[in-house]
């Protein structure tokens, strides 16, 4: 039976579990204290958390809050990064973050979207996704583009119509 700071953790994560829409378990062994800190500012401006807790408690976070777990990837001290927002701009940042140059020793192991379980090359490929707010934009444009060829189809006629005046207009005044 855990205790009751142990209770009141496993409750803490259970809740920002459920506010989530993905998380990432990621390895920072090795990485230092400016580096953890570094990186888990760049992840709330990318609109996540990261979380550091026991495996143990996380499981049971993980059982109570009804998500998969990835249990092959539950060993040893790691970080839990929590998506809030954007998950594809969190998977940008991580990845960045674990191929600058020091921070090799950020791993990343897998991560829970959706109910499944993405592994590492699976996250670069989210990560290669543009933002949320460019694919919206492209999904606008491409419906635009046909109303937007419609609308010239239509205006020519009467664009037609004003440039013949014109020139009749400029006949006139000419003679």
């Amino acid at each position: 039976m855990p205790t009751q700071a142990k209770r009141e953790m496993i409750d803490s994560m259970v809740e920002l579990l459920n506010k989530s829409n993905a998380v990432f378990i990621t390895e920072y062994r090795g990485l230092t204290v400016k580096k953890v800190s570094d990186f888990r500012r760049r992840i709330r401006a990318a609109g996540g958390e990261m979380k550091v807790c026991k495996n143990t408690l996380m499981r049971i976070a993980f059982d109570e809050a009804k998500i998969i777990r990835a249990s092959e990837h539950d060993t040893g001290p790691n970080g839990y990064v929590l998506s809030y927002g954007d998950v594809a701009a969190v998977a940008k940042t991580i990845r960045d973050f674990s191929k600058e140059k020091g921070n090799d020793a950020l791993v990343i192991k897998a991560a829970i979207l959706d109910g499944k379980i993405l592994t590492k090359d699976q996250i670069f490929v989210l990560a290669d996704l543009p933002s949320k707010d460019v694919l919206i934009a492209q999904v606008v444009r491409t419906i635009a583009a046909p109303l937007q060829g419609l609308v010239t189809v239509l205006s020519g006629p009467a664009r037609g119509l004003v440039t013949c005046l014109s020139q009749i207009k400029d006949k006139k005044d000419a003679a």
